[in-house]
């Protein structure tokens, strides 16, 4: 038997050559293994380490605004809420454009005023100057009269022709100086009494603009005074219909009214016209208003149309003042 191997061992050299090296990669293998085992295992710094991250500041909470009904509303109940906040809005208006007159009023009266009294202030010192002026020629006649006097004085102490044809011309020319001045002060006598006339007229139209501006004054506060509390009670009113309308209705309903002059964006039907733009409405549309089922609004100007149903029972004062 053992010399059978050893002759199968010498027939198959490379068996024997191939069985070695499996031997030596087990064996490197182990030895691998044995130093990744005895290795220390290092875990990476962002893991091992946590870092402490302060605590954030608690904010103060905002102030929670009035939550909207959620429940749903019928076609009727939108269009209701819509009218009352339409009624409202326009009640609003109404003093806006009461207060808006007015102060503007006040305003035209009191520049008025301002530019009658720059007017008299400009009167009075033309008319001062043409006083000063009147007064400087008056001087000059004086001293005209006082010089002529001096020359017939010494005329009478001449001693030659040429000494008293001297003294003639000096007469003369304070004779013609009188003269002139003379008719400057008629001149500017005339111009004085114009401007005095015109200052008068000016001093008496001030005088009823400041009347008129008084009474406009008090009717403002008076109507200040009115409508300041009901205009706050308004809005408030306002503000408690807009919050039970869904954001998309009432954003609508504000773009509808900013585009018109007079701000209806809710309207009725009156005689089968639009109540805005008074353009007919065609009975079929008339009646799918008065169904409810669905809001319509008119196909030239846009607004939202009710009808009589919902007037009565929002405002039926109205609808006896449209009937009438």
């Amino acid at each position: 038997m053992a010399q059978e191997k050893k002759k199968s061992t010498k027939e198959n050299p490379e068996t024997v050559e191939a069985a070695a090296p499996k031997e030596t990669k087990a064996k490197k293998e182990t030895k691998s293994t044995k130093t990744k085992a005895e290795a220390p295992v290092e875990e990476p710094v962002a893991e091992a380490v946590t870092e402490v991250k302060p605590a954030k500041e608690s904010k103060p909470a905002k102030e929670s605004k009035p939550a909207k009904e959620v429940r749903e509303l019928t076609v009727a109940d939108r269009l209701k809420q819509l009218y009352k906040l339409q009624i409202t809005d326009s009640e609003l208006d109404e003093i806006e454009v009461l207060k808006g007159e007015l102060p503007m009023e006040v305003n035209d009266l009191e520049d008025e005023v301002a530019g009658l009294n720059t007017r008299a202030a400009k009167l009075q010192h033309q008319v001062e100057e043409i006083e000063h002026e009147i007064s400087g020629h008056s001087a000059n006649i004086h001293e005209s009269e006082a010089l002529i006097e001096k020359y017939k004085k010494q005329m009478d102490n001449v001693k030659n022709n040429r000494e008293y044809e001297a003294l003639n011309k000096e007469l003369d020319i304070q004779n013609l100086e009188i003269q002139l001045s003379e008719k400057k002060i008629r001149e500017l006598r005339v111009q004085l009494e114009a401007k005095q006339e015109t200052l008068t007229a000016t001093r008496e139209r001030i005088a009823q603009r400041e009347a008129d501006l008084k009474v406009k004054k008090e009717e403002l506060d008076s109507i200040i005074a009115k409508t300041e509390k009901e205009e706050k009670e308004l809005r408030q009113k306002s503000d408690a219909e807009r919050v039970k309308i869904d954001d998309r209705l009432l954003m609508s309903y504000d773009k509808i009214r900013t585009s018109y002059r007079n701000r209806l964006a809710v309207v009725p039907i009156k005689r089968s016209s639009c109540g805005g733009c008074f353009n007919y409405i065609p009975p079929q549309m008339q009646l799918e208003i008065g169904l409810h089922k669905k809001l319509i609004a008119c196909e030239h100007c846009g607004r939202i149309l009710v009808d009589d149903t919902i007037i009565q029972e929002v405002a039926p004062e109205r609808l006896e003042v449209a009937e009438n």
